[in-house]
Parts: C-alpha cells; sequence; structure tokens
C-alpha cells in the first residue's frame, strides 16, 4: 500500500499537522487568556514522546507490514486525525494543548463530548498506537504507547481535577466515560 516515500510522507505529514496545532493552541491561548494548567510538568514529557512517536516513525523499515495490518493501521490513523479535527472544532477557542483550564468557561456537550469525556486523549492514543504499525515499527508501537500512557494518566487526573471545579461541568459528565462511548449515553445538546 505505502512506498517508503509514502510512509515518510505520512509521518512528515502527522507531524506538520502537530506543529500547525502547537501553532493554532497557542493564538487560542493569547485570545483567552489565563487558566490554570493541569499537571504542568507533564507538557515537556508530552512533547518528548510526540517527538519520539515522530522520529522513530520516520526511520525507514526493512520489512513492510502486511497489507491488512497496514490498512487497519492506517484506518486508525484517519479515525484519530478525523477525531481531533472534530474536537478541535468543537471546542473552539478554548481548545490547546496544555490543558489550560480556565476560570470561566463553557461546558462543552457537543460534538464528541456527547459520548465521551476526553475524545482527544482517545485520538492521541490511538495515533500513538497506529502511526508505529502503519510503518512496521510495532515494537515502538508498544514502547512509545507505554509512554505516552505513563504521561496522559498523571495529566488526565489532573485536567479532570480542574474541570470539576467548572460550574456545571460534573453534572454535564455524569456518566460520560473517559475514552470509550457506551451505548445509551449520548446527550442530544
Amino acid at each position: 500500500m505505502l512506498s517508503r516515500r509514502g510512509r515518510s510522507a505520512l509521518v512528515a505529514g502527522l507531524g506538520a499537522m502537530r506543529l500547525a496545532e502547537v501553532v493554532w493552541s497557542s493564538r487560542n491561548l493569547r485570545r483567552t487568556g489565563a487558566g490554570r494548567q493541569a499537571a504542568p510538568r507533564s507538557f515537556p514529557l508530552m512533547v518528548a514522546a510526540n517527538v519520539a512517536l515522530f522520529t522513530l516513525c520516520v526511520v525507514p523499515r526493512r520489512r513492510r507490514p502486511p497489507r491488512a495490518v497496514e490498512a487497519a493501521a492506517l484506518t486508525g490513523l484517519a479515525a484519530a486525525v478525523g477525531l481531533r479535527l472534530w474536537v478541535i472544532a468543537s471546542l473552539g477557542p478554548e481548545w490547546n494543548v496544555k490543558a489550560l483550564v480556565p476560570e470561566e468557561m463553557t461546558v462543552v456537550t457537543r460534538g464528541p463530548y456527547r459520548w465521551v469525556r476526553h475524545p482527544n486523549y482517545l485520538a492521541v492514543i490511538v495515533e500513538f498506537a497506529c502511526l508505529p504499525v502503519a510503518v512496521g515499527a510495532y515494537g515502538e508501537a508498544v514502547l512509545l504507547s507505554a509512554a505516552n500512557a505513563a504521561v496522559l494518566f498523571p495529566r488526565i487526573r489532573a485536567e479532570e481535577a480542574l474541570l470539576d471545579r467548572v460550574p456545571g461541568y460534573r453534572e454535564a459528565f455524569a456518566g460520560v466515560p473517559r475514552f470509550l462511548p457506551t451505548k445509551g449515553r449520548a446527550r442530544g445538546r
């Protein structure tokens, strides 16, 4: 399916998208002002994990993944990218990569937030699993996913603690799962 150049282009394209997201996030943070950052020490680790993801995945591999595995990984990547773009569109100017929670914010329950509390983190988890697999880096998929989980777990807990202080957040997301939608959980908002 993907040639060696195609795999390099895929990694470079996703890396460029991540850099564009950082620029968009910075713009949003300048516009929305201050807030409290969830687990600020986790941000440099998250950056390091993302740099490792793209760096390790751009290294050419001798063997290609089997077509079915590659197709599944590419499908997962497409879903992750689509989900992240949906998250960015749903949160609008409040979306940022630093998990900065403004003191006064509108609780968003539209878009993917109808089904899960943390769709952006779900997209990142899927990407960390699928990108290495798509380029034939199976061992790296396991290691990078483990490193990503180690960074995300404390960050998500800290972010939820900040969000629980926002009026209406706890009520809006009562019974809504963190990552995987469950039957009957969608809200009509």
